[in-house]
């Protein structure tokens, strides 16, 4: 319980395992956008106010733990043009 974050009136815990993947797993990732995927990735969970607890950037996907808090729904927190 030592990692939980407060609000006035509660501690909480949220953390979800999001994978992105690119359409037809295409092998693009190490390429040209390894590089600025990281900063890219951080910069929009800090919009919502969120964190990157650890992310594995692998040559046809990306796997992220993030912690988001409960204001925003896990679904909601974060951009996603294709859902399956």
């Amino acid at each position: 319980m030592d990692e939980c974050k407060s609000l006035s009136h509660s501690r909480w815990e949220c953390k979800y395992h999001v994978v992105f993947i690119p359409k037809c797993r295409r092998k693009m990732l190490y390429l040209q956008l390894r590089r600025h995927l990281g900063e890219v990735f951080r910069r929009l969970a800090e919009r919502k106010e969120s964190h990157i607890e650890e992310g594995h950037l692998l040559v046809d996907h990306v796997h992220m733990l993030i912690s988001i808090p409960p204001k925003y729904a896990g679904n909601r927190s974060h951009p996603h043009p294709g859902r399956s």
